[in-house]
């Protein structure tokens, strides 16, 4: 009998996929553990396992297109089976009989429930379905306890699957009510796993429902009649061949990354010669490729711009670009911001650092210098190590300092974590190791998660003042430039100088501007005296 496969969910915030490259096509024969194709999610490009063998009848997703989580990705089954009724959505036996039980479980348990209502502001939140053949998950453990605050972001427990131990994070702000699941314990995707809400709050008949309320059926209802309407075309189309001249067994070795380049640029990937291990094409191959077929071409165009044709092209975004445009977008139309501006004196910090590099395999950067001076500054001002909240401001006592880091895709924020605990040294290596796994896609979850603090920096661009959006849930962030040289007056005298601008941006909910202005104060003195981080 064939097996639908739909859209996985390969981390637990993707809500939709590209389908990056397909590794099989239509008529290959699959075994289990075969690769059956390259998904985007939002936060990486990632291969996606088989786990049924047989022959590939049908591709529901074309390369480069993207799906909603649990659209129709293929379907295997026996050479020559009728899938028709399967592509249809008219005859499913496995999974109608699914969606019948599903039906009448729901309005069973409806009718169970219908006293039972969920009080303003509370949340149900059920086991999550964190890989894509998840069918139950084991709480590894709990990371806050019944009667702890949570924010939006917190980690509320580590989950495992049957693939990996993943961190599951709090969606919600409010007070952990009730935990359905205990350490150790092992239980189904969707049954109940904890209950958010206000403190106080009487769940009591949630509980006893086992979390089955009314208002989650209804929700449940719609997406079942969603996806009996979501019908893939009704003919069986056959993957669209690449262009790629491909090796031996039909695949040509490259990175997802410069896989993705290649589309961007429109470049064959059979024309780059791969300098990675076994000729694979990494991203300096393409980004290092000119075609001289292109070359003609763009000079071409350039001739036809300049008669006066319009031209626009429509890129597809990115699965980051749309996280980062959620998460920005939320920060800028949600926290009342005002920037503060300030001019270091870097002569010191300059003859510092030039000093400190003479050191055999030590290297520091004029960064890894702000991000210390950083950290201690808010040590002294614990006003602007906080975050917001409707009913708290959370001050942290740990210092986790956020570094930008400009990607091919958009950006990424690797965290130092204890950052004020750290030498200069330490910093500077922990910075180039997060910086280098980012700009790779090889940055782990918890690398990028629970900074107090955030630094930007686009000196290194020549920029020499900026405004920054701040990341959320941290409640500043710091805009560095370039190191300028200019006349400044000392002692009376105009003479040459070497200066900085650094640009605050507070969240005016938790950081007036007095304590704003006292934190870059303090940073300056740090920076313009660099031995007082060396104590």
């Amino acid at each position: 009998m064939a097996t639908v496969i739909n859209m996985p969910r390969l981390s637990d915030t993707m809500e939709e996929g590209v389908v990056a490259q397909w590794l099989k096509k239509v008529g290959d024969k699959v075994e289990e553990g075969d690769i059956l194709a390259e998904i985007e999610t939002d936060k990486a490009t990632m291969e996606f396992e088989s786990f049924y063998e047989g022959t590939l009848l049908h591709i529901g997703i074309q390369e480069g297109e993207t799906s909603p989580v649990d659209k129709l990705l293929a379907i295997i089954g026996e050479e020559g089976e009728d899938i028709s009724a399967l592509i249809n959505g008219e005859a499913e036996p496995a999974k109608e009989d699914k969606v019948e039980e599903t039906k009448e479980e729901t309005t069973s348990e409806a009718s169970t429930t219908d006293n039972v209502a969920i009080p303003e502001g509370v949340n149900v939140i059920a086991m999550p379905r964190l890989s894509d053949t998840m069918t139950d998950g084991t709480v590894a453990s709990w990371l806050k306890k019944v009667g702890d605050k949570v924010e939006e972001g917190d980690i509320l427990a580590e989950i495992e699957t049957d693939k990996a131990t993943m961190e599951f994070e709090c969606f919600y702000e409010g007070t952990i009510l009730h935990i359905g699941v205990q350490e150790g314990e092992t239980a189904p995707v969707d049954s109940l796993l904890t209950i958010i809400g206000p403190e106080g709050t009487d769940v009591s008949a949630i509980i006893a429902s086992g979390g089955n309320t009314p208002a989650a059926a209804e929700k449940s209802a719609p997406k079942t009649e969603e996806k009996k309407a979501e019908k893939p075309a009704a003919k069986v189309e056959e993957a669209k061949p690449t262009t790629t001249t491909s090796t031996s067994n039909g695949r040509v070795f490259a990175s997802p990354l410069a896989k993705k380049i290649a589309a961007d640029k429109g470049f064959n990937l059979a024309d780059i010669s791969g300098s990675g291990e076994n000729g694979r094409i990494i991203k300096k191959d393409v980004e290092n490729f000119t075609p001289a077929a292109k070359v003609e071409a763009s000079a071409a165009t350039t001739t036809v711009i300049a008669a006066g044709e319009e031209k626009s092209e429509e890129v597809k975004n990115s699965q980051m670009r749309k996280a980062i445009a959620k998460s920005l977008g939320n920060s800028k139309f949600t926290a009342p911001d005002f920037s503060l501006n300030i001019e270091v004196d870097m002569d010191n910090a300059m003859a510092s650092r030039k000093t400190i590099n003479a050191i055999p395999d030590v290297k520091v950067s004029f960064n890894d210098m702000v991000v210390k001076a950083c950290a201690m500054a808010l040590k002294k001002h614990p006003q602007v190590n906080t975050s917001w909240s409707d009913a708290n401001t959370i001050y942290h006592s740990h210092i986790h300092v956020g570094v930008a880091v400009a990607v091919d895709d958009g950006l990424l924020v690797p965290v130092i974590k204890h950052t004020d605990s750290l030498s200069l040294t330490q910093i500077g290596a922990g910075v180039r190791d997060l910086a280098g796994k980012a700009r790779n896609k090889k940055l782990a979850p918890a690398e990028m998660q629970g900074s107090t603090f955030t630094v930007s920096n686009l000196g290194m661009f020549g920029i020499q003042n900026f405004n920054s959006i701040i990341n959320q849930p941290n409640s500043a962030i710091l805009s560095v430039g370039a190191i300028v040289q200019k006349p400044v007056v000392k002692d009376g005298q105009i003479v040459v100088g070497n200066t900085m601008n650094l640009t605050l941006t507070c969240d005016h909910r938790t950081v007036d501007g007095a304590v704003g202005a006292q934190f870059l104060q303090t940073l300056k003195t740090f920076i313009e005296n660099p031995v007082t981080m060396l104590a």
